[in-house]
């Protein structure tokens, strides 16, 4: 493989900007892209435009195929970053927007799968919203495949990410009564109080012990500083380890009712990204494990990624494939080069090893020992 090559194509993705909101900018780094890994994997993908949203499919190889890469090429920052922080390389340090999360695991994608047989590359172009219009896909791409290797940025000091928590977003809605608040209160049902009690009705759902996190965020309520509240709403974030927090959670969530005589409340919303467990990323880090010539440590994280969606419909994920650096979503977003050739060969030997030796196989020594490994 050849470094300075990967870092011309990684330059030029990194100065398409993606913000995902602009679907114009998303298109045209989606054609930025689609070139480079045509180029460089000797075949052009499917493109697949979906609510205006622009994703794409290479399928490498006659198949069947078995192994799913997935990837995506929108990134956070709003068009004009690259002025303030333009793409560089000092001290073998790689800056630019999107270079960590998660440009340079594209670039890892098109130099380590050329003249592999049996391996999608799926790239698509709202993960950072949520995947919105891509969930299906990724998630219809995950059941017709074995394994599935996300390319988002590693953990700290390179870390495979085993496990991600599943995300939940609620809204509590509050219908009181209106009243003038000098002249006669008394005649209101305050949704600022039946808000306060819900709050901490639901903060009180979280079990820190299993790593349960139920946060009220968001709130809004009334209309002006003399009038009683007549409804109100807040936002709730929760994050769980496991699929069965995350129906309990839900659970007393759709269970909610009003404190106050005359209040009603509502909640809309539900589960978003189910999590990723580490049971079914626990032979696939045996086998990564078992490749690397270098040890490979594994984390769990609250952030969620399109890999909850392929290890929620049941097929085994390894996630955190990609560059080794830091700063996601922040100012000091970096890419160590040193890692860049290292990271490509470790997914190029991963992938090669489950094409030649599937997962299913009972007879698999490696995906034996692996299973239910923390």
């Amino acid at each position: 493989m050849d470094l300075d090559l990967l870092l011309d194509d990684l330059r030029t993705m990194i100065e398409c900007e993606s913000p995902s909101s602009d679907l114009a900018a998303v298109a045209r780094s989606a054609a930025v892209v689609a070139e480079i890994g045509t180029a460089r994997l000797g075949v052009a993908p499917e493109t697949l435009v979906a609510d205006g949203r622009t994703h794409l499919r290479w399928r490498l190889g006659a198949g069947p195929h078995r192994v799913l890469v997935v990837g995506h090429h929108d990134t956070v920052w709003p068009i004009g970053t690259l002025q303030r922080t333009p793409y560089s390389v000092v001290g073998g340090v790689l800056r630019g927007p999107g270079c960590f999360d998660m440009l340079a695991g594209l670039a890892l994608a098109f130099h380590a799968l050329p003249g592999l047989d049996g391996v999608t590359l799926l790239v698509t172009g709202d993960e950072e919203l949520g995947s919105p219009s891509s969930r299906g896909l990724v998630e219809d791409e995950a059941r017709a495949h074995e394994a599935a290797l996300v390319l988002e940025a590693s953990a700290d000091g390179g870390a495979l990410k085993t496990e991600r928590k599943g995300v939940s977003l609620y809204d509590v809605r509050v219908t009181g009564r209106a009243a003038h608040a000098g002249l006669e209160p008394e005649q209101g049902v305050n949704a600022t109080l039946e808000l306060a009690h819900q709050a901490l009705a639901v903060s009180a759902l979280a079990d820190p012990a299993l790593g349960t996190t139920v946060t009220p965020t968001l709130l809004a309520a009334g209309t002006t500083t003399n009038t009683v509240p007549a409804a109100g709403s807040f936002a709730v974030d929760v994050r769980v380890r496991t699929r069965s927090e995350q129906d309990r959670v839900d659970a007393a969530l759709r269970a909610l009712r009003p404190t106050l005589d005359g209040a009603a409340v509502e909640v809309a919303g539900g589960p978003n990204r189910p999590p990723l467990e580490a049971a079914s990323s626990a032979a696939l880090l045996a086998r990564a494990r078992a490749l690397s010539p270098e040890p490979l440590s594994a984390v769990a994280v609250g952030g969620a990624s399109d890999g909850n969606l392929t290890a929620g419909v049941g097929t085994p994920t390894l996630d955190g494939l990609g560059a080794v650096g830091g700063g996601a979503h922040a100012e000091d977003e970096h890419v160590l080069v040193e890692h860049l050739l290292p990271r490509a060969t470790l997914l190029r030997a991963l992938v090669t090893d489950l094409l030649d030796r599937p997962l299913a196989d009972p007879t698999n020594s490696l995906a034996a020992a692996g299973r239910g490994r923390p």
